[in-house]
């Protein structure tokens, strides 16, 4: 087991949950929850209607064939500001859903592609063990920033006024906030939840947030655990000092440790979930993109 594997997995095999299982059609999104992440804990999960939304699948075309996404907006919505949602491990299951179905009730078009389609559908595998060997280690970070390129362009045809754009990631997702947010000057605001930050380079994954951190084009709020497993706080405190000295983005970017609470504590739905932090979170990630431009 390589030592990027190793970290992601202390982060996340503690807090293994899960629900219902979803059946997965070929070339569409999967419903409910991933298997993995079952049976859920329905006492504290979110759960948003979408009533006076336009939500579900839409396809997403890419130099190398459509990929599914999911899309949340206000009903004939226009000229809207856009937010990535960018998934955990578990792909675009329900949660990720339900929190684009959340930015939509706000006045959001919140779009979340699904990373893994070409590598597989993680839905219907049993841990996140086989998660990873069986897709996550094969998902080259230049497809998923050239994927979020193309979710880009769909939403500034579709809705979005293409002015206003911001992302958010949650876990693996969290990781990809901080690269994605170096490579496209036209992203506003990003908040990265409990993303890995530092790692082995690999063909696949040449980089890590601590090795961009000084090209930052937009500044990037973190929310991050001061209980996770799998981030050491040491990293954090590097990340920290490439940021000080990186580009006006960079130095912008502010980190928000909570000190108890584990991996995955936004996920309403695992027993990871921390709701005094998870609410104070999102409160914080509104703020930030109202404060740089993206509401």
């Amino acid at each position: 087991m390589n030592d990027m594997l190793r970290e992601d997995l202390l982060a996340l095999v503690s807090n293994r949950t899960t629900v219902s299982r979803r059946e997965f059609v070929a070339g569409s999104l999967a419903a409910g929850f991933a298997l993995a992440v079952q049976p859920v804990n329905a006492q504290t999960m979110i759960t948003t209607d979408a009533s006076g939304l336009n939500a579900g699948e839409v396809k997403i075309p890419t130099a190398n064939g459509d990929i599914p996404a999911y899309r949340a907006m206000p009903a004939n919505g226009k000229n809207l500001a856009t937010i990535l949602v960018v998934q955990e491990i578990f792909g675009v299951h329900e949660h990720i859903k339900d929190v684009c179905r959340r930015f939509a009730k706000l006045g959001y078009l919140a779009i979340a592609p699904e990373m893994y389609f070409r590598q597989g559908d993680v839905s219907k595998l049993k841990d996140n063990t086989e998660i990873f060997a069986k897709v996550v280690n094969f998902v080259p970070d230049a497809q998923v920033m050239s994927d979020l390129d193309a979710a880009v362009a769909w939403a500034g045809k579709n809705g979005a006024d293409g002015k206003r754009l911001g992302i958010t990631g949650f876990c693996w997702g969290g990781r990809i906030t901080w690269l994605y947010s170096a490579r496209n000057p036209a992203v506003k605001a990003a908040v990265a939840w409990y993303g890995r930050l530092v790692g082995a380079a690999s063909a696949l994954q040449p980089m890590h947030p601590v090795d961009i951190a000084a090209q930052l084009h937009a500044p990037v709020l973190g929310l991050y655990g001061g209980a996770d497993a799998g981030i050491p706080q040491a990293s954090v405190d590097q990340m920290k000092a490439a940021l000080s000295a990186g580009s006006p983005g960079a130095r912008r970017s502010q980190f928000v440790v909570y000190p108890d609470a584990p991996h995955a504590f936004h996920a309403d739905y695992r027993p990871s979930y921390r709701k005094e932090a998870a609410e104070d979170g999102w409160k914080r990630m509104l703020a930030w993109f109202k404060k740089h431009g993206v509401a």
